[in-house]
Parts: C-alpha cells; structure tokens; sequence
C-alpha cells in the first residue's frame, strides 16, 4: 500500500466540501491576512466613531471632522476645544481667523483677514438637507474623566444622514434624529 501524503490523509478524513472550506480559509489566511485584521480594525474603529456614541447615525457635518460643539451648538475643534468657523479656521473672541499661537491671519498686503461664517451645526446640517433643526434631546456618558452630552439633531426628516430611515432617538413630536454631536462639559466623572 503507498504511503499517504499529508493532503492525501487530510481529504481521507473528511469531505469534499469540508476539505474545500479548510482549504479556502488557509488560503484566505494567508494571501489576505493583513486586508482582513485591516477591516477587522476599521469595524471596530467605526463601531464607537466617538467616544460615548456607537456608530449607529453618522455625526453631523462639521468643518474640522469630529462634531464637537459649545453649550450654543456652534463647532469647535475636536482635539483642544478652540472654536473654528464655517471654513474651519481657528477664531479669535471677535471671530477672526487666528493661528496656533492666536495672532490674527492676515492677506498679502498685510491686512487682517475678515471673519468668516459660522453656523451652528444641527441648523448647518439642517439647511444643507432641507428641514428646520431642532435639538429635542440629549443623553451623558464619561469620556476621558469628564461628562460628555450627546446630541442628537432632530428634525421632521424620513431619512437620516447615513441615508437610511431616521430613528425616534431623543426627540419629540414627531421628529427624528437627523445626525448626532457632542459638547464636553467640565464635569468631572
């Protein structure tokens, strides 16, 4: 009787399509191992897009990335809390531009640059959607030692900003959650 290779034993001891299978995840392993841990990673990333919020509704839109905002709704620069216009330039108490360490930005002639726009966030979402911005609700988590409010941006919207149906969420009469952001409070927690 010849010897049985390792392949040979292997397809012996079990089916076809058991074998296949097998067969198939090794080569998956190994030719798309890093592709796969990258998408694996990306899930997980994706699944808290930030802190105190799962990655259910997609955050409302905001110049600089991440929708951080003051106690009135305007947008702030996630990383340090500074405040930025509608073009997502750091401002100044009178709304000019300002760079990192706060001096006025200023034009090719030397002359202050004039402020920009800025717009709350739920009503910039809102208007660049087409429903009127309401902010029914909220809900608290801790995020790095101090309560974060969650805010969900209501309005009398079918549809929500990742395209798909809009939840109740924290808002009233009717209205549905839009998009959502978040204020950092000083509570400690």
């Amino acid at each position: 009787m010849p010897e049985l290779g390792l392949s040979d034993t292997v397809v012996q001891g079990a089916s076809r399509r058991g074998f296949l299978a097998r067969v198939g995840r090794l080569l998956l392993t190994t030719a798309g191992g890093g592709f796969i841990a990258a998408a694996l990673r990306a899930q997980s990333a994706e699944a808290y897009h930030f802190c105190g919020h799962i990655f259910t509704t997609g955050s409302c839109p905001h110049p600089v990335g991440l929708p951080r905002i003051d106690e009135r709704g305007f947008p702030l620069r996630a990383s340090d809390g500074k405040p930025v216009d509608d073009l997502g330039r750091t401002i100044n108490s009178q709304g000019r531009p300002v760079d990192a360490e706060g001096e006025v930005l200023r034009d090719p002639d030397g002359q202050p640059l004039a402020p920009g726009p800025r717009t709350r966030v739920c009503e910039g979402a809102a208007k660049a959607n087409g429903f009127r911005a309401h902010i029914d609700g909220a809900w608290y988590r801790c995020c790095g030692g101090h309560v974060r409010k969650l805010v969900d941006c209501c309005g009398y919207t079918s549809k929500r900003i990742n395209g798909d149906a809009a939840l109740t969420g924290y808002c009233y009469r009717g209205r549905k959650v839009f998009c959502v952001m978040y204020y950092d409070t000083k509570i400690r927690c």
